[in-house]
């Protein structure tokens, strides 16, 4: 998939302004950003959904322009909200949708079936889908993306909502994806999601790439090895910020704590120390995409 000067306006506002980039066969590539960022447009125009207003994009080597039914046909696509027939049993949800690629329904049932094993949904087959829980119908949304065997696999913010334990088992399924050849685009809101499961990533804000790059790539260039947080009293932070101004690479002063960022930060924590400081409370941790993330797109609420 190639993009080259990629812009999407509605009226006189610019969602994408002039974007660039590439995905290459089999790798997982993330959307980063705020809310208005234009995550949403630059995925709706690669699902050949919304038309570019200008530069080119070629998806799975076609045009969007006059080739959307083709690629449409190869793309699965996991919308934010799940679409699932609620009143219709799980293997059904399977088999209705298969029919709109115009399988044999042979074809569709033996692909059900793998699909409800890839998704430890065999034994809930007949079941309705109602009331079924939030992790379980998004595996069923993937299963049933899945069902025409795409080479392309868009994920709009997959794991949404759900508990830590369904987050991990769809990761293990988005990998297997993976390791089975099939693309994979994701925006996420979740940092640690996106280390776990992008090859490369982009972070976006008004519209253009503030960063791109391999996950680990972005916090060596962006941020430091290591954060301290400190914790003082209330109204204390911007003066205790002052005074350890050089123990760290950058400090970043926080309504509730410090930040300093730093490559030791052990070293740093003792320094505070020394210096005669005693927070109430401190965590020396690695740096994390989230600090990159924010450091980018700033720390305040987009509407």
């Amino acid at each position: 998939m190639v993009a080259r000067q990629l812009v999407k306006r509605f009226g006189d506002f610019l969602a994408v302004d002039g974007v660039d980039f590439e995905i290459g066969k089999g790798e997982s590539f993330g959307f980063l950003g705020p809310n208005g960022a234009g995550k949403t447009s630059t995925m709706r125009m690669i699902a050949c959904m919304s038309p570019l207003t200008s530069g080119t994009l070629r998806v799975l080597g076609m045009d969007p322009a006059t080739d959307g039914p083709k690629i449409r046909s190869r793309i699965g696509l996991v919308a934010q909200e799940d679409t699932l027939d609620l009143e219709l049993t799980v293997l059904d949800n399977l088999m209705i949708y298969g029919r709109y690629f115009d399988l044999p329904k042979k074809v569709i049932r033996e692909r059900a079936e793998r699909l409800l094993d890839f998704a430890q949904l065999t034994e809930r087959a007949h079941d309705k889908v109602d009331p079924l829980s939030g992790g379980m119908k998004r595996r069923l949304t993937i299963a049933r993306s899945l069902i025409s065997e795409p080479d392309l696999l868009i994920l709009d913010e997959p794991t949404t909502g759900l508990d830590p334990q369904a987050r991990h088992l769809l990761w293990d399924r988005l990998y297997r994806l993976q390791q089975e050849g099939v693309t994979l685009v994701i925006t996420t809101h979740y940092m640690d999601e996106a280390e776990q499961l992008c090859d490369r990533l982009v972070v976006m804000d008004h519209g253009r790439f503030a960063a791109e790059g391999a996950p680990r790539q972005l916090i060596e260039e962006f941020s430091t090895k290591e954060v301290v947080e400190l914790r003082f009293r209330s109204g204390e932070h911007e003066d205790v910020a002052m005074r350890l101004a050089d123990v760290a690479e950058r400090a970043e002063v926080l309504p509730d704590r410090l930040l300093l960022y730093t490559t030791d930060g052990d070293g740093a924590l003792a320094e505070v120390h020394r210096r005669g400081l005693s927070p109430e409370s401190s965590l020396v941790r690695r740096s994390t995409l989230e600090d990159v993330f924010l450091r980018l797109t700033g720390r305040t609420l987009v509407d």
